[in-house]
């Protein structure tokens, strides 16, 4: 079945608006192109132009973990917050100090990170992370007792507006690590942070 440049055009923005998730090439392909004569090429010259329209516009068009999505420029979050009655869940810094471990020597053990924080690791914020698919079991690492592996998922890529994990911040710049947990109030000063930069340093 053919189809032409403006109809592809609306058919991906329409797909991009209404998707529940970041939507790769592969995905926007498999699903609402199936049957369309449509190369890849052509997809990848459609979310170009898409990217374009939006560029100076309240909604944007951005890839993140690993896919496309529409949302708000960010200077605008504090306007549009009103919106919601409900307001988002704030985590305690042993969490976020959890997380930032994972996310930087991933995969890792409870016991690593208990290592890099200097306490233990509550099962209740392993809990958390994993309901809030932030985090998974990706394997087990081989030593007694087969401790889990745990790892970051695109959901934590999504949420933090990262397209891969190369994009986190340096360790060394403090600015960008408060601005990627800035919704969680995320002091990245005289944190687990600091612990593993100076175990990078000194690798």
């Amino acid at each position: 079945m053919q189809i032409n440049d403006e109809q592809l055009k609306q058919l991906i923005e329409a797909c991009l608006f209404v998707a529940a998730k970041p939507m790769s090439l592969k995905a926007i392909s498999e699903t609402v192109l199936a049957g369309l004569k449509v190369s890849r090429r052509q997809l990848k010259a459609v979310i170009e132009v898409l990217e374009a329209d939006y560029q100076d516009r309240g909604v944007q068009l951005v890839k993140v973990a690993g896919g496309y999505r529409f949302q708000t420029q960010a200077d605008l979050s504090p306007y549009l917050q009103n919106l919601w009655q409900e307001k988002a869940p704030k985590y305690s810094r042993a969490t976020l100090e959890t997380l930032a471990v994972i996310a930087y020597k991933q995969p890792a053990t409870r016991g690593d990170i208990e290592q890099v924080r200097g306490v233990a690791v509550s099962s209740h914020i392993i809990k958390t992370l994993t309901e809030r698919h932030w985090i998974k079991v990706v394997g087990h690492k081989e030593v007694p007792g087969r401790p889990s592996l745990y790892a970051t998922t695109t959901e934590f890529l999504a949420y933090f507006g990262l397209e891969t994990l190369a994009d986190l911040p340096s360790l060394s710049d403090a600015e960008s690590l408060q601005a990627l947990f800035h919704e969680q109030k995320f002091d990245g000063q005289n944190t687990a942070l600091e612990t593993i930069k100076e175990e990078s340093t000194n690798e």
